[in-house]
């Protein structure tokens, strides 16, 4: 998969060093540790409670984690701040893609601009082109209400309208989650788009195999552990990763 030179290639967005979080005694995430550049698509696969939303949550500084998390270059500090975070280019799309149902499509994107408009940044219609280009289904069903869309096309408006706040760091948490096969690969297609904006991706899935097509490099997480990291071609070859999560059989696939 093309790497994007003229993009700072190797500049570090996100790198997390024995990230541990527990609830009281037990350790849902023990030692994580994970690198994400800038223009680069990285994965965590794993099976369900395995501890990737656990993952996601304490990178959004949503749940006390312990380890080394440093974003943009600035180690954080143990009390880290949602607001602050995505004010400093850190989104996360939740796996309940909430939106405003009694809102339209065009009106929740605005939304997702609110913080930057409100610290004087003035290209929300600019960016809001953009989205559209790269949905052109929200496009079409830009005065619809959200509570009205398909699945599929919330999943969209939810990705398009975390785009709209122009993130350095783009986190997904199971974007393909109760979508039609049809659906799901449109929406990864969208991801492999986004690459080429510069936008580092931390995509978190169930569906291996559509992950590690489209992502640079991946993390098995299993028990709260990464069992396995490399190049997603590497591990979509590796008979651990087609036994477990690739092979035939295989619900999640």
């Amino acid at each position: 998969m093309s790497r994007h030179p003229h993009l700072h290639d190797n500049e570090v967005i996100l790198e997390v060093r024995d990230l541990r979080v527990a609830y009281g005694k037990v350790e849902a995430l023990h030692k994580v540790s994970l690198t994400i550049r800038r223009g680069e698509i990285v994965t965590v696969i794993g099976p369900n409670g395995a501890g990737k939303t656990t993952l996601l949550s304490a990178l959004m500084g949503l749940l006390p984690a312990a380890g080394e998390i440093v974003y943009m270059g600035h180690r954080q500090g143990r009390e880290r701040e949602v607001e602050a975070l995505v004010r400093q280019g850190m989104t996360l799309v939740p796996e309940k893609r909430e939106l405003f149902a009694e809102m339209s499509v065009e009106d929740n994107l605005l939304l997702g601009a609110f913080d930057r408009y409100r610290s004087g940044h003035r290209d929300h219609m600019e960016t809001m082109d953009e989205v559209f280009e790269l949905f052109p289904r929200l496009d079409e069903r830009r005065s619809q209400l959200a509570g009205t869309l398909s699945g599929g096309e919330r999943q969209m408006l939810a990705m398009g309208r975390a785009l709209m706040a122009k993130p350095k760091l783009l986190m997904l948490d199971e974007p393909s989650l109760g979508l039609a096969p049809l659906i799901i690969k449109e929406i990864f297609r969208i991801i492999a788009e986004l690459k080429a904006t510069g936008v580092a991706i931390l995509l978190v899935e169930q569906n291996a195999r559509a992950a590690l097509q489209v992502a640079d490099y991946g993390y098995v997480l299993e028990t709260g552990e990464v069992s396995l990291a490399g190049p997603s071609r590497e591990l979509a070859s590796d008979p651990r990763v087609i036994e477990s999560y690739l092979g035939l059989g295989n619900k999640q696939a």
